[in-house]
């Protein structure tokens, strides 16, 4: 099985300078390539490969910029590649058209050739032997994606390794999502929702006055970005922590588990609830468990878009309105008296038991032990584990808290 690392470099100053080089290299042989791209785009001609604009650059921009050869080739090579896979999910209607990319922003570069790991220490081309903040697996990757983060350096790359085995303790479990309480598993388990964003917001608000306030290219801008930049990294840190953990204890211990279809782009259209939805991460709490599911056995279950789960009865099955306000979901039927988040979450596995029972679905026949969506006639398999294309998104291909 691939599973993908990331950790924190310790460099020193020389390998601080020869990262920013490559970042530099790569970023200008981006911005280089998209501007000739534009220009096709404009005058309506075909669009230049990625080897096309490799050839073009060696032979036209090499011999101007000397500064080219100080760094890997690796560097300038991939970030062509990833312009071309850029421009590939913008004709397919996946992403928007590309934009010229910023010094500081997303810096990030691709090494590839001798790669050898030792303990905490890792050795790349050009840049040696790096130190890292923990201990590394025993591997020998391929290729590696340096990245920049909030001040710090990061390196990403991905690994075969054995499935893990895992021992069950729980069969079927329906998962609600909210925002006060993150997740309310049908067996009466709460998982609190951190809100990370919501109590670091007036610090954020106070560093970026600081940061309004600053005369721009003075160091002590500079200074300040560092200091928002890194207050914004605490605030996604702890919201990534809490969903792998909550991720991981749902895919290790239950053999099924069953969660609604949540359309979180028009969630957001809400823009009395946007920030503290953006602050859950229902999305990503999704995204992880999908490829853990993968992992470590266990089986993803999306319900219909459609159902309501938080308007039905879980005893009698009666159909009510329940506004958000109203936190305690009372029957007028049967007089049952519960939280509106655990009757979401057992209605939900009242559903699975349903569909599955009635041979309507094929709710548990996907052999792959993925996910499993019954909202549609085509139920799709599991899903693939991020592609390492883009290296802020590559650094999280796997990661178990």
């Amino acid at each position: 099985m691939l599973l993908g690392f990331c950790t924190r470099l310790e460099l020193n100053n020389r390998q601080k300078t020869l990262a920013a080089q490559h970042a530099g290299v790569a970023r200008h042989a981006y911005n280089w390539g998209l501007a000739i791209c534009k220009q096709a785009v404009e005058s309506k001609q075909k669009l230049p490969t990625a080897i096309d604009l490799h050839k073009r650059l060696v032979a036209e921009v090499k011999k101007e910029n000397p500064w080219y050869y100080q760094v890997s080739k690796c560097a300038p090579q991939q970030a062509l590649r990833n312009l071309e896979q850029a421009f590939k999910r913008w004709r397919s209607g996946l992403g928007k058209f590309p934009r010229f990319k910023r010094k500081g922003v997303r810096d990030s570069f691709y090494l590839e050739g001798s790669i050898r790991i030792s303990g905490d220490r890792i050795k790349v081309p050009i840049l040696g032997w790096l130190r890292c903040a923990e201990l590394l697996p025993t591997a020998t990757p391929k290729n590696v994606v340096i990245s920049l983060r909030a001040g710090h350096w990061y390196v990403s790359f991905k690994y075969e390794a054995p499935a893990p085995q895992v021992e069950k303790t729980g069969e079927v479990v329906g998962v609600d999502l909210g925002i006060n309480r993150l997740a309310t598993c049908s067996d009466g388990e709460v998982f609190e929702n951190p809100k990370p964003y919501y109590k670091a917001r007036k610090r954020l608000a106070r560093l970026q006055r600081r940061l309004s306030r600053k005369q721009k290219g003075s160091a002590n801008r500079k200074k300040a970005v560092a200091q928002l930049a890194k207050a914004h990294k605490r605030v996604a840190d702890i919201r990534q922590d809490n969903l792998h953990k909550l991720t991981t204890y749902l895919a290790k211990k239950y053999r099924v588990v069953v969660i609604e279809d949540l359309q979180v782009k028009n969630l957001l259209k809400n823009h009395k609830l946007a920030g503290a939805l953006s602050d859950c991460g229902f999305y990503e709490f999704r995204r992880q468990l999908e490829y853990k599911a993968r992992l470590y056995g266990c089986q993803v279950v999306v319900a219909d878009r459609f159902y309501p789960s938080s308007q039905l009865c879980s005893r009698c099955g009666h159909r009510q309105k329940m506004p958000l306000q109203e936190r305690m979901f009372c029957c007028p039927c049967c007089g049952l008296e519960l939280d509106r988040d655990l009757n979401a979450a057992l209605n939900l596995l009242r559903w699975y038991r349903t569909t599955s029972s009635s041979g309507g679905s094929d709710a548990c026949g996907d052999p792959s032990g993925g996910v499993v969506g019954v909202n549609s006639a085509a139920s799709h398999g599991s899903l693939k584990q991020e592609e390492s294309s883009d290296a802020g998104q590559s650094s999280a291909l796997f990661s178990v808290a």
